[in-house]
């Protein structure tokens, strides 16, 4: 590939200016136009701010003493006038010249013979070139070396292209526009025509997820926090059953955490004689790992396979089999746009719909606990240790999550110190017509 490359172009004996071309597809500039002009502008005003606006330093004006200022100025001079002597001495020369050339010929004109012949030699010479030159170039034309004369010229046809490129380039534009403000309008009819039917549907679901868990396991569950989803968790993939059988489980690792003191003793044993074993198989496995080893080197997973294939798969799943028979001007699809935005529209009901439900299973919970207050006295110390278990253990978590070091700093005001700092730079425009070498 790259060193193939280099071997040829080293054998070739060729220069990267006349031989290596990577031409770069003008969309990747055109379709990021905007953003990269933004980029450049947030950029320069930055710059500007931190008053590192000029890419290259201004050079300081070096002090001069008065005596070093004087002799520059006596040198300036002295070579002026030793140019002006120079010229005045090479005319008095060819004066003199002119004169000796005089007295030889003693005052005869020159030969109008031999003036003729040097003319005539002059202009056979230049027509002869020029004959020369048009045989050579009819010569490459014929051999395909070069191309004819006409080609020279621009074809209807590449006038013609260049039309529709640009009439592309517009429509093109039109279509984003449209898309653009389609996004806006479809999100709004969406949102006003579904919205109170997913909502609604939504509160449905919520609530008979309450009936069946208390009906499962005699109370109401716990609502998940905003970080766990909220009522995206409960619909994900779980049933009320899941939800019952996770509830035991958790239960269960209480005991066991319960039960871990009596049997550490017994786990110590067991683990001593597991280390035994292991360090008597590991005398066995090395062979094994060298026979391995032996193999030779095998690739490591591609990082782009993932990206091909969710690429493959929305495309079979969205395109392949899509009727856009009435879509010749390739403006952009409702249904598709509609499918999009309701997810959206959803996501942003389900946080409101999750805010109503809290308090609506707080209220429940409150209700039921006035009616069995009396039942459930006794057991209110043990629910109390319960709690404060779980919010120590919420605590717990939430410490062990990373940190964010810049909480109450903007991607602006980040963005801005790390130019004053000097990380990022505006990056020159280069081509690779700039670097000229042999490889």
């Amino acid at each position: 590939s790259s060193t193939g490359l280099a071997r040829g172009s080293c054998s070739a004996r060729f220069t990267d200016e006349d031989s290596i071309d990577i031409p770069i597809p003008r969309y990747f500039i055109k379709e990021k136009l905007k953003v990269l002009k933004e980029r450049e502008r947030i950029l320069a005003q930055l710059l500007l701010e931190a008053g590192l606006g000029h890419d290259e330093p201004r050079k300081s004006a070096k002090v001069m003493v008065l005596e070093e200022a004087v002799r520059l100025i006596q040198i300036a001079e002295r070579a002026r006038q030793g140019r002006l002597r120079a010229t005045f001495m090479k005319q008095i020369y060819l004066e003199e010249k002119r004169e000796r050339q005089a007295r030889l010929q003693g005052g005869r004109g020159p030969d109008v013979d031999a003036c003729a012949v040097y003319i005539q030699k002059i202009w056979r010479r230049h027509a002869q070139l020029k004959k020369t030159l048009k045989l050579r170039e009819e010569e490459m034309i014929f051999l395909g070396m070069i191309p004819p004369a006409y080609f020279q010229r621009p074809s209807a046809a590449l006038i013609r292209a260049q039309k529709v490129d640009n009439l592309r380039c517009e429509i093109q534009e039109k279509h984003e526009s449209d898309y653009q403000k389609a996004l806006v309008s479809i999100k709004e009819r969406v949102k006003e025509i579904e919205g109170p039917d997913i909502k609604e549907s939504l509160q449905d679901q919520i609530r008979q997820w309450f009936i069946e868990c208390r009906q499962l396991t005699g109370k109401f569950p716990d609502y998940p926090d905003e970080e766990q989803g909220g009522s995206t968790a409960i619909f994900s993939e779980k049933t009320p059953e899941e939800v019952a059988a996770e509830l035991a489980a958790k239960e269960a690792e209480e005991q066991k955490k319960k039960g871990k003191g009596k049997g550490k003793k017994e786990k110590k044993e067991k683990g001593k004689k597991k280390k035994k074993g292991k360090e008597k198989d590991a005398e066995k496995k090395p062979k094994k790992k060298d026979e391995d080893e032996e193999e030779g080197w095998k690739m490591a997973p591609s990082n782009f396979l993932p990206v091909m294939e969710e690429g493959n798969n929305k495309y079979k799943d969205v395109w392949q089999h899509r009727d856009e028979g009435w879509n010749f001007s390739q403006e952009y699809d409702p249904e598709l746009i509609k499918e999009e935005k309701r997810k959206e529209v959803e996501e942003e009901i389900r946080v409101q719909v999750d805010e109503l439900m809290r308090q609506e299973l707080k209220n429940l919970k409150l209700a039921v606990d006035r009616e069995t207050e009396k039942k459930a006295r006794k057991g209110k110390k043990g629910k109390k240790k319960g709690r404060r278990k779980g919010k120590r253990d919420g605590r717990k978590k939430k410490s062990k999550k990373d940190k964010d070091l810049t909480p109450d700093r903007t991607l602006d005001s980040l963005f801005k110190e790390l130019v004053e700092e000097g990380i990022l730079i505006r990056a020159k425009k280069v081509k690779l017509s700039d670097y000229v070498g042999k490889v």
